[in-house]
This record gives structure tokens, C-alpha cells and sequence, in this order.
């Protein structure tokens, strides 16, 4: 028998990976083939998807199991994996930087192509004390939420977490069922000016990231139903939590700039 002299985990070679990567790579040839008309091109993104879906739950099976069964998680280790989701948001805060950047670009110094005004003329805007402020309180509502269930898991409260959580994902569920609404509803598309494109991007790609962590939240509650968290071992639940603050944050900077001072 080796001795182990050191409290970091070598992970084993796996597959998934590379897998994922080839799935990703499909999935992106997919998309451009899809918007481009090419032939196959959406049996390719399916098939893609479908598989980048299976390889990514495999995937993280067995680092639930590394964590959980194993206990190859360390307080090193826990570390790093800490240290890589505040990297990993701060990419996130980077990325949807960009947005706002185009955004107040745009709204500040309209140019003449739009009219010189902002919004542009023609464009009939969503009024941000409707749909938007109902989803600004039912975000803020699910971080209260969250934050309920990230306690009630330190104070080793089980079932008060699970009914957090079940809240959480609720509301979660409740704001993507509204944004779909306004999008159906919304009197401009993506292609009406520049208008239409940073409100479809910058609102479009935070609502999928309302997705994402609502799976994520789904995930942590069947873990924590399993029994997979304890007062000091729960950083699969607390990397979830992290992710919807941020969530959480961005929409109000969505609301406050592009649905209320943008509208105005």
C-alpha cells in the first residue's frame, strides 16, 4: 500500500472530459450550421446536446461520489474548488459586463442611425413596473430563500432546507414562466435595432442562467434529500447558492438600466 502523505485528491483518469469537450465542439457546429441552413445541421445540435447532457451527469456522478462516498474532498480541496466558482463568476461578471457596456454605449450617445434619441424611435418598450418589477421581487424573494436553506443546512435543520429549497426552485421555475411571457408579449424582436439585440442578449442569456441554476438547485435538493450534506461538508450546495446571489444581482442591474433608466 502507498502512504498518502498530503491531503489533496489526484483525480483518476476519466473519459468524460474529452467526451464533453467533443459534444460541446458538435454543439457549436451544430448551432452556426442550424442558423445558417445547412443540412443536418439541427440533427447535429440535438444529437450534441442530448449527449453533452448524459456525459455532463456522468461526469458529475463521480465527483459526488469522490465527495460523498469517498471523501476525497479535504478541506484543501474544498478550497480550490471555492477558489475556481469565485473564478468562475468573476468570468461570469465579465461576460455579462460586456452587455452593459453596449447597452449605456448605445443609450448615452444615440447616434443617427437610431434616430438620436434612445430608445429608438419606433420601438415601444416593456413597462418595467409590470412583468419586470413582479420578477425583480420574486428573484429577490428566492434569495431570501436560498439563504434560508444555506442555514438551515449549518444548523443541521433538514427538513426546514428541503422546504427552502423546494421554494427556491418554485420561484425559480415562476421567473422563467414570466420572462417567456414578455418575450411572447414584447411589441420588438431581436432584430428591431440595437435596441432589440442588447435587450434580447443581455435579459436572454441571464434568464439562461436562471435555468442553469435552477438545475443546480434541483440537483442540490436531491442531494440534500439523499443525505449527501452536512453541517461542515455542503460545498455543492454552497457553489449553487453562490451562482443564483449572482444571478440575483445582475437582474437588478438588468432592471435598474435596461427596463427602468432605459425606458425612460
Amino acid at each position: 500500500m502507498v502512504q498518502k502523505r498530503h491531503s489533496f485528491h489526484l483525480v483518476d483518469p476519466s473519459p468524460s472530459p474529452i467526451i464533453t469537450a467533443g459534444f460541446l465542439l458538435g454543439l457549436t457546429g451544430g448551432t452556426a450550421m442550424y442558423f445558417h441552413d445547412y443540412t443536418g445541421g439541427l440533427q447535429l445540435l440535438l444529437i450534441s446536446l442530448i449527449g453533452l447532457i448524459i456525459s455532463m451527469c456522468i461526469w458529475f456522478r463521480d465527483i459526488v461520489r469522490e465527495a460523498t462516498f469517498q471523501g476525497m474532498h479535504t478541506v484543501q480541496v474544498q478550497n480550490g474548488l471555492r477558489l475556481g466558482v469565485l473564478l468562475f463568476i468573476t468570468s461570469e461578471v465579465l461576460f455579462f459586463f460586456s452587455f452593459f457596456w453596449a447597452f449605456f454605449h448605445s443609450s448615452l450617445v444615440p447616434t443617427i442611425e437610431i434616430g438620436s434619441v434612445y430608445p429608438p424611435l419606433g420601438i415601444l418598450p416593456l413597462n418595467a413596473f409590470e412583468i419586470p418589477l413582479l420578477n425583480t421581487v420574486i428573484l429577490l424573494s428566492s434569495g431570501v430563500s436560498v439563504t434560508w436553506a444555506h442555514h438551515s443546512i449549518i444548523a443541521g435543520q433538514r427538513t426546514q432546507a428541503i422546504q427552502a429549497l423546494i421554494i427556491t426552485i418554485l420561484l425559480g421555475i415562476f421567473f422563467t414562466s414570466l420572462q417567456y411571457m414578455e418575450y411572447v408579449e414584447a411589441a420588438f424582436t431581436i432584430a428591431d435595432s440595437v435596441y432589440g439585440s442588447i435587450f434580447y442578449m443581455a435579459t436572454g442569456f441571464h434568464g439562461l442562467h436562471v435555468i442553469v441554476g435552477t438545475i443546480l438547485l434541483c440537483v442540490s435538493l436531491l442531494r440534500v434529500i439523499n443525505y449527501h450534506f452536512t453541517r461542515e461538508h455542503h460545498f455543492g450546495f454552497e457553489s449553487a447558492a453562490w451562482y443564483w446571489h449572482f444571478v440575483d444581482v445582475v437582474w437588478l442591474f438588468l432592471f435598474v438600466s435596461i427596463y427602468w433608466w432605459g425606458n425612460s
